[in-house]
């Protein structure tokens, strides 16, 4: 996976972990004259890249990355064959979880490459090598290529690439005060969605932003210049394709017949039942073949499938473009809470959904909030007192969001007093734990939920551990005292007693820490990835297969196993001890069907599991009166599912077609529409 496609997924990204990368005293150091460009999002900068040509033609390239507390330390070197393509690539050194190593290279009309957990070849000809491990500024290359193209280029190991013009250009000036003119382009086939990369006069690589970008140093104001612009040109494409599924006739009332239906309210499966959903709402439920088809109405014959909730999302950011809001609904997902949203996204699209551009799940959201800071959030509201604290909880209310999200640098002493205002604003509060805090403590100072589940287990981990949880020991401490962790003692017992008789909620974002911690060591996809397999660009696949977060010190992985096991049985126990669990991914979506899996795993039965996607976040959200739930006169947000759910949880995953608030959308259609090349398995 490049640096671009880490920057714009999950930062829980995985990556290899098998031998040593080169120590960082070996790599390149940029000469004095090299350009730099800084990473950064609007919270600060993370990290910079710098570009050099090398005495013998060869471009190179340095990175140095800090995302609050994993580091990476890369350089490339790329050198040229006669077609003006690379012909050797190699990069050394670590990224931020784990090692970077690769090389390529194009001899005796063959071209090789070699990562930590891939080795390849194929008959050379002219295509072009995407590096798994690549940095940004190498993009240039791919730039050029396409254009040499005329169009596609065809990827090696596989795929095609494609760069879009959108004729949107922007002057901007640096902090010097040098102008550009640069233009926004969409680059294609490396990814779900199209990415926006601007280049400059020269069609050279300037730069990128998203929720974290890479900019020439110096002009680090722009980032409102280029949302501005990036909002216009994403809204042109996602409203076109928001019209196609939001047709009058997607409006007409709609009738399932002779489906199996999960009631999420009574945990359990009906047989043979009809649901007719019209005007936006549950209208009636009875036996199969007892409601009378009226003209008008279309009839869909549920005969070997289950009708279910539309699916909740309890942990989905989103940012400024729209295409994963449509990806989540094309997997049957049509509400979810994004625990970490910027105020301005989500104002934009509460808008155009109310008005009826934008097709989009339901979303309750909440903004962090993070102390300034060096290790503070991407994309959080910092503030630096008390006062600045309660004043960022208003500002919040008054949006009209769901909730505050407070995160690991915040002062634990600010907690208390920002969580009262929060509550008498009616507002949820959640988050990570501040460093030096203890969950419970948390719990006690007003949080109402915590998020993911390593936080949770901090209750039983060493004091220099929760000391640094706003570093990578939120990932690192779980993976090395996990495994020590008593489930059936005292103290596990009064906290998860604790959690239950206040009503607190625990979203545990499982199935980050299965794919980082155990994922498959042999290169093929994870388990929340592997129904999916083939569908996804190949350089988006290469990333996903690397190996998992890479080895610490004197541990094995038979102690992540371990480590892993007893996270997933604080599942269990909260379960069984009485506290809320609701199912979200922090990923892209398409993980929620195994995280449901593995409330399964944990000893949840699945009509449970399934509720944690289903009732339980619509009664967290407040809204459980009206969603979660197939009940008359709820809204009508339902998915059809190709297959029996009660006897095959994975045929949820099979999702054939959506209806959210009431329009009725063709899933398998609209799959192919929004970068997902087609059906899972």
């Amino acid at each position: 996976m490049t640096r671009f496609a880490l920057v714009t997924t999950a930062l829980f990204a995985s990556t290899a972990a098998i031998a040593a990368p080169t120590p960082v005293e070996e790599l390149m150091v940029p000469p004095e004259d090299a350009e730099k460009w800084v990473f950064l999002s609007e919270a600060g900068q993370h990290g910079e890249q710098y570009r050099w040509e090398l005495d013998n033609g060869c471009m190179a390239y340095r990175d140095s990355t800090n995302l609050r507390g994993w580091t990476g330390e890369t350089d490339e070197t790329v050198c040229y064959g006669d077609d003006g393509l690379p012909q050797t690539i190699t990069i050394r050194g670590k990224s931020p979880f784990g090692v970077a190593e690769e090389s390529y290279v194009v001899e005796d009309g063959m071209a090789r490459w070699k990562t930590e957990t891939e080795t390849g070849e194929a008959p050379y000809d002219g295509d072009f090598y995407w590096a798994a491990n690549g940095l940004t500024l190498a993009f240039n290359d791919a730039i050029r290529a396409i254009r040499a193209a005329d169009g596609d280029l065809k990827l090696l190991p596989s795929g095609v690439a494609r760069l879009e013009a959108t004729g949107r250009t922007l002057d901007v000036t640096s902090s010097d005060g040098e102008t550009q003119i640069i233009a926004l382009h969409y680059l294609s086939g490396v990814g779900t969605q199209p990415y926006p990369i601007w280049l400059d006069a020269d069609d050279e690589f300037f730069g990128f932003f998203s929720t974290l970008g890479l900019l020439p140093e110096g002009y680090e104001g722009i980032i409102p210049q280029l949302k501005e612009v990036q909002a216009e040109a994403g809204l042109e494409a996602t409203a076109a394709l928001s019209a196609k599924y939001m047709a009058d006739e997607a409006r007409a009332p709609v009738l399932f017949d002779n489906v199996k239906l999960f009631d999420a309210e009574g945990r359990t499966f009906r047989e043979a039942q009809a649901v007719l959903v019209a005007d936006g709402v549950i209208k009636a439920i009875a036996p199969a073949g007892s409601i009378a088809a009226e003209a008008g109405m279309r009839v869909v014959d549920g005969t070997g499938k289950t009708l279910l909730p539309g699916l909740w999302d309890a942990h989905a950011h989103f940012g400024q473009d729209d295409w994963k809001l449509l990806q989540n609904i094309a997997s049957g997902i049509t509400s979810y809470r994004s625990p970490g949203a910027a105020i301005e996204f989500v104002v934009d699209k509460r808008e155009r959904s109310a008005a009826g551009t934008l097709l989009a799940p339901d979303i309750y959201a909440s903004t962090i909030i993070d102390q300034k800071h060096p290790l503070a959030a991407q994309s959080s509201m910092t503030v630096e007192s008390e006062a600045e604290a309660i004043a960022a909880v208003r500002e919040i209310a008054e949006a009209g969001l769901y909730g505050v999200k407070f995160y690991t640098s915040m002062n634990p002493e600010w907690i208390a007093p920002a969580s009262a205002v929060a509550h008498e604003l009616g507002l949820h509060v959640s988050g990570h734990i501040p460093a030096t805090m203890r969950p419970i403590e948390a719990v006690r100072a007003g949080y109402d939920e915590i998020t993911h589940l390593n936080f949770a287990l901090m209750q039983f981990l060493p004091q220099e551990v929760v000391d640094a949880s706003n570093t990578n020991q939120r990932l690192e401490g779980p993976i090395t005292y996990a495994k020590d962790v008593d489930l059936d003692s005292e103290e596990v017992n009064a906290f998860v007693a604790e959690l239950a008789e206040r009503g607190t909620v625990v979203d545990p974002t499982i199935t980050i820490f299965e794919d980082m911690i155990v994922p498959p060591r042999d290169g093929s996809l994870p388990k929340s990835a592997a129904p999916w397999e083939g569908l996804w660009p190949a350089t988006m696949e290469r990333g996903m297969k690397t190996g998992g977060y890479k080895l610490l010190d004197g541990m094995t992985y038979d102690d992540y196993q371990a480590s892993y096991d007893v996270m997933v049985g604080l599942i269990g126990k909260l379960h069984a001890g009485g506290v809320t669990l609701v199912a979200g991914t922090d990923g892209q979506g398409y993980e929620l069907f195994r995280e449901i899996e593995i409330y399964e795993e944990a000893g949840l039965s699945r009509a449970d599991a399934l509720a944690t996607a289903t009732i339980l976040p619509a009664e967290t959200a407040g809204v459980g009166d009206k969603s979660g739930s197939i009940t008359v006169g709820k809204e009508g947000d339902l998915i059809l599912v190709d297959g029996d759910v009660e006897a095959e949880l994975g045929a949820l995953r099979r999702v054939e077609t959506v209806v959210l608030n009431g329009t009725v959308i063709d899933a398998r259609q609209m799959r192919r529409d929004v970068g997902i090349g087609g059906d899972p398995k």
